[in-house]
């Protein structure tokens, strides 16, 4: 079989939708969520499902993936013919048809345990996952960050959806500390040059510290050229003053920038 084109990670967060995927082969999803957050990588190729809390021992991972054949655009009621024909049947989907569903030899984990929306990402990247955070495909300027913080030994959450005031907010990096959590966002050069998006992030920012978060924001030039000068020291003072690394119960990690990975201590999810 070969492996081209986009894959797009789906939330099973009931058993009726993955009895569907897997005995009838396919998936819905709301045109709105497509139109919201997947404009721009629809269609996808392949479809994978991270499956939630009411899997029980198969939960926080993806364990299943399959090719997709067709998508169609259907009313609610089309799909369930036989539930209440009312104002939730008129509700528009994507119905997505699927070959039979195939198990990955490894899960990807969730190691956190997280909530996720739909990750959409590529084959490469999929293929070679063992853990959600290595899925992510939002820009390079993320992922060369992404790449230093594993160099260091910094586990951090992806693309993690956290609700601060009755708001929801996307946070590009979130780094777990004993004393308080830190937002690193990835700008590029929007921050500075758009006025808009300024205010927009003023609100987001005294949201975040009001709620004990950290915001850190490295610009397009900051993370290129100056990544270990500028960037790495940045974090690793604030994960310090915020009393190191929190590892699930252990003890914090503090980070060492003087020795050649950041710490004289392996992390909880070093090894991956």
């Amino acid at each position: 079989m070969s492996f081209r084109g986009e894959v797009l990670v789906a939330i099973l967060n009931n058993r009726l939708d993955f009895n569907l995927a897997y005995e009838q082969h396919w998936y819905r999803i709301p045109v709105r969520s497509v139109e919201r957050l997947l404009k721009h990588r629809w269609p996808p190729q392949w479809l994978a499902f991270y499956q939630t809390k009411v899997f029980g021992q198969k939960a926080h991972a993806i364990h299943y993936f399959t090719k997709v054949i067709d998508i169609q655009s259907v009313y609610r009621r089309q799909l369930f013919p036989n539930q209440p024909q009312d104002a939730k049947s008129k509700q528009r989907y994507y119905k997505l048809i699927l070959q039979p569903l195939q198990q990955l030899p490894k899960p990807i984990l969730s190691h956190r345990l997280r909530r996720i929306v739909f990750i959409p990402t590529t084959v490469e990247k999929f293929f070679n996952a063992v853990e959600i955070n290595q899925l992510y495909d939002e820009s390079p300027l993320e992922d060369k960050l992404w790449r230093e913080l594993k160099r260091l030994q910094i586990q951090a959450e992806r693309q993690e959806l956290v609700k601060v005031n009755k708001r929801n907010y996307m946070l590009d990096f979130n780094i777990y500390c004993a004393k308080g959590n830190i937002d690193v966002e990835t700008d590029g050069d929007t921050y500075h040059a758009n006025p808009e998006k300024s205010v927009e992030d003023n609100l987001r920012n005294n949201d975040l510290e009001a709620a004990g978060w950290k915001v850190l924001r490295f610009t397009t030039v900051q993370i290129q050229e100056q990544m270990e000068e500028y960037c790495v020291p940045n974090i690793a003072t604030t994960i310090n003053r915020l009393g190191g690394l929190d590892e699930n119960g252990l003890i914090p990690r503090k980070i060492d920038l003087t020795t050649p990975y950041g710490s004289r201590q392996l992390g909880l999810f070093d090894n991956l």
